[in-house]
């Protein structure tokens, strides 16, 4: 029987380091991080996600400061807060919530992040810092992943990882830090030929499909790690791509959805802004 991860308490750990970090600023009389995260519209998951953030912020001592805007919001307007954000000295992270309405243009809103501000790694000049090996931030989903699998304390070097997904927020990204470990790293895609036998070749297999319950045991070799990304809706509740009671006897270790991958991000998203002030 495998072992599944306990996320919560690693979580726990690194929210008392941060939580370190900050009294000892605020005990020395220094700044105290302070974050921006901007919501346009009323999308439920944003507004979800925002209010998540600021009970985190609020528990390890980080100041918190939430932006909420109209639907109707033109892009010249955002564009114009984001500026402002960037050149306020008392805001050391920006957040943008994703996604924005479809009036918006993603990509040309996000180029307006100071590089220094984005905590979040939205940017292409933090993605290609990441990717050329010069990275001052971590995308927090990726980042959890490579957290998980450095907690284990086991030797990732020549490990076989199949990636299972190539997102620019979670496959990539997760690719290129696994390769920095020195694993031999393969990336899957909807396209993939035989998915089944190159997920059988796996040490360490990272799922980010979005299908809920889609892995079963005949995906995983014997003693893998897997590590579940994945989350979707089923009959209400949030699932992951793995069908967690068929898949755990054959494991050596997993994490679980919920409470796994998720229950580290918003941790590691304040850790950033901690990493912001260095």
């Amino acid at each position: 029987m495998g072992e599944i991860i306990n996320v919560i308490d690693l979580a726990k750990s690194i929210k008392g380091q941060i939580a370190e970090f900050v009294s000892q600023r605020a005990n020395n009389g220094e700044i105290i991080p302070k974050i921006a995260s901007i919501v346009v519209g009323e999308d439920g998951g944003s507004i979800f996600y925002i209010n998540s953030q600021e009970k985190v912020a609020n528990s390890l001592g980080i100041l918190f400061e939430k932006i909420l805007l109209k639907e109707s919001t033109t892009e010249e307007n955002l564009i114009n807060e984001i500026i402002s954000l960037n050149n306020n000295e008392k805001i050391h992270g920006i957040i943008l919530q994703l996604p924005l309405p479809k009036h918006i243009d993603e990509k040309k809103v996000i180029s307006y992040i100071s590089p220094d501000k984005d905590i979040d790694c939205l940017t292409y000049i933090n993605q290609g810092k990441l990717y050329a090996g010069h990275k001052k931030f971590i995308p927090c989903t990726p980042n959890s992943v490579v957290t998980i699998l450095d907690s284990l304390n086991i030797n990732l070097q020549g490990k076989e990882v199949v990636v299972v997904g190539r997102s620019n927020i979670v496959g990539k990204p997760v690719a290129v830090l696994m390769l920095e470990r020195n694993c031999t790293v393969t990336v899957c895609h909807s396209k993939t030929k035989d998915l089944q036998s190159v997920c059988q070749r796996a040490d360490i297999l990272i799922l980010a499909i979005g299908i809920p319950n889609y892995i079963d045991s005949s995906y995983v070799k014997e003693e893998a790690i897997v590590i579940d990304v994945g989350t979707s809706s089923l009959n209400g509740k949030i699932t992951g791509d793995v069908l967690i009671d068929d898949v755990i006897g054959k494991v050596s270790y997993m994490t679980k959805v919920p409470g796994g991958v998720g229950s580290l991000t918003t941790t590691l998203l304040m850790k950033n802004v901690c990493e912001a002030l260095k």
